[in-house]
């Protein structure tokens, strides 16, 4: 018995149809997995100061808009068909896969879950982050300034805030303190969930209200960063941790480039972690309240992030001189459990 993963048709569950297969035993195997979070005040670990309010970035006004009916039909039409030859469109698309594929494999895995639509677009979302990404991170960031990202010719808030992510790694490679990387988050990850959640799609029958969603969407966005900063920190030279909180623990820059485990070290990844874990468990009020189709991927990704803080513990908090890596098996194996998690589950907590 074995799971097979269907790489171009819609994913079900069912015999003989050519989508991913989960045997039932498996499935029950996974239901008994289900563990509540602990129940988190809403407030940040580590953190005693307030944070920059999603007020103040516009995000709440960005939501209303993307929440209203008929919104996408009031800027134009709903008829609104791209000139271009379809072939040239869905080679696009394809090349969007290739490298998603290449440089994303945890993101790109729980792509496989998604309805075909569904797939192109988040697709072409993340080769355009990367790509804007590139130009101040890639192999000519030395001959880039701020004022080449002024040539995007973008009018929409998110994407253009994702921009100003982008300038920021153009000025910054350090942040003071948990309240000044959270802001950093909101441009380069948060915004990510304001682009996808219009294409998830949020449940017609979904009792929760629409900002919650985005809410549950943003804070998974700051938890999927804050793991990627902790498997790569020192990579590149950029240590993206929250310098107060390395010199409450007796740490600097010297000690992450020095590649050495120590006790104090490891006090201070178990703190981090316990912070983007929290950020996950705020995230989970989301996932169930999207379109049918498009909960299981998600749940998937969520789970697959958390994997990666696992195997930080499991290299002893080791991740400076070997990376934080989860092997395809596993993730593989986790797919059933992010499948029982997008079933209703009535009378079943999840938080």
């Amino acid at each position: 018995m074995c799971i097979t993963l269907s790489f171009t048709s819609k994913p079900g569950i069912g015999p003989c149809n050519g989508t991913l297969q989960v045997p039932k035993s498996m499935l029950a195997t996974a239901r008994a997995q289900v563990i509540a979070a602990p129940k988190i005040p809403v407030a940040f670990p580590g953190s005693t100061k307030q944070c920059i309010s999603d007020m103040d970035l516009g995000v709440h006004e960005v939501i209303r808009r993307q929440s209203w009916p008929n919104y996408f039909a009031s800027k134009g039409g709903t008829s609104r068909r791209p000139r271009f030859n379809p072939m040239f469109i869905d080679e696009a698309y394809e090349k969007c896969r290739t490298i998603c594929a290449e440089y994303a494999k945890t993101f790109y895995l729980g792509t496989f879950l998604m309805t075909k639509e569904r797939q192109k677009a988040i697709w072409a979302i993340f080769v355009w982050c990367r790509r804007t990404d590139e130009l101040v991170d890639g192999p000519n960031a030395d001959y880039m300034s701020s004022t080449v990202l002024e040539s995007f010719p973008l009018d929409i808030k998110p994407f253009r805030d994702m921009i100003e992510g982008m300038r920021m790694d153009t000025r910054k490679s350090r942040y003071e303190s948990f309240q000044e990387l959270y802001l950093y988050f909101y441009y380069v990850a948060r915004t990510v969930g304001i682009m996808s959640v219009p294409v998830m799609g949020i449940a017609p029958e979904s009792s929760v209200s629409a900002p919650t969603i985005y809410n549950a969407a943003l804070y998974l966005g700051i938890g999927n960063q804050l793991t990627n900063i902790l498997r790569d920190v020192g990579e590149e030279g950029r240590v993206y941790l929250p310098q107060d909180d390395l010199a409450q623990f007796g740490l600097s820059d010297k000690d992450v480039f020095s590649r050495k485990v120590t006790d104090a070290w490891r006090d201070f990844m178990k703190e981090q972690i316990v912070r983007a874990r929290f950020f996950f468990n705020l995230a989970e009020e989301g996932p169930s309240q999207l379109d049918k189709d498009s909960r299981w991927p998600v749940w998937s990704s969520l789970i697959l992030y958390r994997n990666i803080l696992d195997a930080i513990e499991e290299n002893d908090y080791d991740h400076l001189t070997k990376r934080a890596y989860v092997g395809r098996t596993k993730k593989l194996l986790s797919l059933p459990l992010a499948y029982t998690r997008a079933l209703p589950k009535p009378g079943l907590s999840l938080h």
